[in-house]
Formats: C-alpha cells, structure tokens, sequence
C-alpha cells in the first residue's frame, strides 16, 4: 500500500494570504501546504480523498494518473471545491461516472454545487459525472476494505476512514477534520500500521483537535507511526516535530508513506 499526500494543510493554505510570519516566509518546503488530501495505492486501486482548492495543481506536481474511487469525508469547502477536477478522471476511465463515496449530507452538498456532474455519463468528452453513493460502514473491494466511522468536527460530521490492504494485510487510517477520536474510532483504528490525525495548531479550536489532543489520540490507538495533518501557519515544521514523541511527525505535500 502506498499513502501520497497532496496536500496537508488547512483551509487557508501556508504561506497564508497577506501574511509575513516566519513560517509562511520559510525556505523550508515542507512549510508549503496546500489544502489536506490524501491519494491511496491499495493492491492497484487508486483512491481518492478529498478534493481540495489546489486539487488539480496536487496531482500535476504528484504526476497522479489514474483514480478509481473518490471517497470525500465531508462537505467542507476546503475538501469539496477542486472536485470539478475530477473531469480528467472521468476521460481517463472511458468517459464513464466516477463512483464518489460520502455522508448523505455531503453527497446533497455535492449535488448543490456540482449539480451538472450528477448524470450516469458526462455530457460530453472533457466533463465531470459522479455516480453518488453513502458510504457503507465497510465497503468491500477486491483489493481490499475500507471501513468508515463518523467523526464529530463542529456541526457536521466527518467519515473517518480506514484501509486494509487483502495482498499485505497492511492497514492504514485516515482521521482528518476531528474535534475527537470517539472510542469506537480508537477500536477500528487499533492494529494500523499507521495512522493519520488532524492536529490542527498548538492551541485548542472548537472542531479541530489541537497537537497535543492528537498526540493524545495517537497515544491511544498506539500505532508505530502516526502523522498529523491539517496544520496552519502557526506550526514551523521543524521546530513543531522536534517537541513530538518520536512516533508522531508532521505530515508534509509530498510526502510517500509505503506499508
């Protein structure tokens, strides 16, 4: 299984808009993040996670070719707006529908936004189509499975994912946009190769866990490894990673994670 992550920021992006801290003028590329996504390799399938504002510039600069599923976690504009993008997904599949997995929440804010992609096909070469289904609680593929649990981030709810790989057996868990790793969460998380948290800042928010909250988190699922993503202009990267316990990094665009 192979994780790339496009994107591992927040809804601003870093460098932030009009901003000259020390962390958006840093030589350091790794302080360069584009909104959070995620794109998953398992046993040959190629899956999608979320579709952020830079979406299209992600995979260009990530050479991301093929894509057979899109999951979207939640309706959130920082994780729904690049789906547009899509389109070239739907020429390369033979200008069929993209299966998109989501809330049924998210799937009617996709059908507000996006309304001229929900059709069987797209109407022409060059135009999206989704084929829009809720997420299951486990979706069974022949390359593997991806179980999916709810998140509370503020008023909505988020899909917190987790993939095993049938070849490896090797499993990997994705919880983006979380106020809280519920118990349930934890439980399904347990045994992963590595996991993924939303560890917004160093300070408290109302629907995002702060560092330390994911620490916390990922002290409980006890995982080997476990990065944390969704971070913002507050977080240099190497000074935030050096007060880490060694199990836990920052995330970066770019970065490859193979289990």
């Amino acid at each position: 299984m192979e994780v790339i992550f496009l994107g591992s920021g927040t809804s601003q992006g870093v460098p932030m808009i009009a901003c000259d801290c020390a962390v958006c003028r840093s030589d350091d590329p790794r302080n360069r993040r584009t909104r959070a996504s995620i794109h998953v390799v398992m046993d040959g399938l190629h899956i999608q996670v979320d579709a952020p504002p830079e979406f299209r510039l992600q995979c260009l600069r990530e050479d991301i070719r093929r894509m057979d599923l899109f999951v979207l976690t939640h309706g959130h504009a920082d994780h729904i707006t690049g789906m547009d993008d899509l389109r070239r997904f739907c020429d390369l599949i033979g200008g069929q529908a993209l299966t998109v997995y989501s809330t049924g929440l998210a799937i009617t804010r996709v059908k507000s936004i996006f309304p001229y992609a929900v059709v069987e096909r797209p109407v022409a070469k060059g135009y999206a189509a989704f084929r829009l289904l809720e997420m299951p609680g486990l979706l069974e593929l022949p390359q593997g499975t991806i179980r999916s649990t709810m998140l509370p981030h503020g008023g909505v709810e988020t899909l917190g994912l987790i993939f095993t790989e049938r070849s490896s057996g090797r499993k990997f868990v994705y919880y983006t946009d979380c106020k809280s790793v519920p118990s349930t969460a934890v439980e399904l998380a347990r045994g992963a190769d590595a996991v993924v948290l939303d560890g917004l800042r160093p300070l408290p928010h109302p629907s995002h866990m702060s560092i330390s909250e994911a620490v916390d988190a990922a002290g409980a699922i006890g995982a080997p490894r476990t990065w944390l993503t969704h971070l913002t202009h507050v977080s240099d990267h190497a000074e935030t990673e050096a007060g880490l316990p060694a199990t836990v990094r920052l995330a970066y665009d770019g970065l490859r994670i193979r289990l």
